[in-house]
């Protein structure tokens, strides 16, 4: 996407379980204007995929992945507001990850790349807020893996943050949404594309990554949408009934080698839903690298706001900030029993807390879809926001 920001980050940058980047670079885009006091500043942290671009402006007039919450008078409202989104630290859409060059060999890092947090994500953030002038925080704010960042800054620096908010996301991640990351990342693994990581300049584990993006695709949506959106609809083939098989249909997707042959066929697309699962797994393999997938899965996986403390209660207790929890009950990525834990131990901790349940059929993605019903909560969580 064009239209973002380079902040270079010069020294050399530890990373939490070993190794160190000789530097790195974090692509980002801003909305409205910081204050000049410079206490206005949000700081919105991406999930798993998204790139820095959450809002269309003059220089990216494209849609952006949250543009109808960012914007003047919106949920996060630019005529008050300075928000500042950043592509993770390890993803490909700007941002220094396993596909960028390492400048030590001028070939890709692939995976000599260090291992990844999502504490070196925010530790990487924190850097860019620095460049831009930004020493606390109105509000972190994220959904999904965004949370889980929003989160680990207002744990990781308690004084730099005035309120969080952490919207379908946990304060750790528990054996159900591991085990669905490490199948799509064995998806990936077993891709002979892969090439132990080494395919750039070739073409890549594209069937493999295929694979992990519409499994992850099921986990994000509530199995209660499926039905009154999809049923049992089939997928129009010329020359057949709607209702007819397509037993020996032509490839789906001619262009794309490889991933045709996963589509052809007996087995391939025939009912709609799968026509909508391969639909969102050909949009992903089209701009995302497959390290990066593995990198931040990973990530993810380790996140534990608890790890290296007594217990959880302890780690979330860092955390000093006023705190707005979302949670969907149709979640199956993240279920609202792990909204509840995070709320609960904050408040145990004696934090200013606000729990909110986003009933919605859209399972994880809620937050993508309900815009009116989130737009309220989080206007009555921010407007009478505590200062910086």
């Amino acid at each position: 996407m064009p239209g973002y920001k380079l902040y270079t980050h010069d020294a050399p940058f530890p990373m939490r379980l070993g190794g160190s980047l000789p530097g790195f670079q974090i692509a980002y885009e801003t909305w409205g204007r910081l204050a000049p006091s410079r206490d206005n500043a949000i700081l919105l942290t991406t999930g798993l995929s998204p790139g820095s671009h959450a809002r269309s402006h003059p220089e990216a007039p494209a849609p952006g992945w949250w543009e109808e919450f960012v914007g003047p008078g919106l949920a996060l409202d630019t005529d008050r507001w300075f928000v500042v989104c950043s592509n993770v630290l390890g993803g490909c859409a700007g941002s220094t990850g396993p596909s960028s060059p390492d400048p030590r060999t001028g070939r890709p890092f692939a995976l000599s790349f260090p291992s990844l947090t999502i504490e070196d994500m925010v530790t990487a953030q924190r850097a860019l807020l620095r460049h831009l002038g930004i020493e606390k925080l109105h509000t972190a704010i994220g959904s999904s893996m965004g949370g889980m960042q929003s989160l680990a800054f207002a744990a990781l620096f308690p004084g730099e943050v005035a309120n969080v908010v952490a919207i379908s996301a946990a304060g750790r991640s528990y054996p159900w949404s591991i085990a669905i990351r490490f199948v799509q990342r064995q998806a990936v693994l077993s891709d002979p594309d892969w090439m132990g990581g080494d395919y750039y300049g070739a073409r890549g584990p594209l069937n493999g990554l295929h694979v992990a993006r519409q499994l992850g695709t099921i986990s994000y949506r509530g199995p209660g949408e499926w039905a009154p959106r999809f049923g049992r609809k089939r997928v129009p083939v010329p020359g057949l009934p709607q209702d007819g098989h397509v037993a020996d249909q032509e490839p789906r997707f001619p262009d794309r080698p490889g991933i045709a042959a996963a589509h052809a066929h007996r087995f391939g697309v025939d009912f709609q839903i799968e026509s909508y699962l391969a639909h969102q797994g050909d949009k992903f393999v089209e701009r995302y690298d497959a390290n990066s997938y593995l990198y931040i899965s990973k990530a993810m996986d380790l996140f534990d706001l608890g790890e290296g403390m007594g217990s959880f209660e302890e780690g979330v207790a860092r955390i000093r900030a006023r705190a707005l929890v979302v949670g969907v009950p149709t979640d199956l990525l993240f279920p609202l029993r792990l909204q509840e834990e995070l709320a609960e131990a904050l408040r145990a901790g004696g934090r200013d807390t606000t729990f909110r349940m986003l009933d919605s059929i859209y399972g994880h993605d809620s937050f993508l879809v309900e815009v009116d019903t989130l737009t309220a909560i989080l206007k009555e969580f921010l407007e009478p926001a505590s200062p910086v």
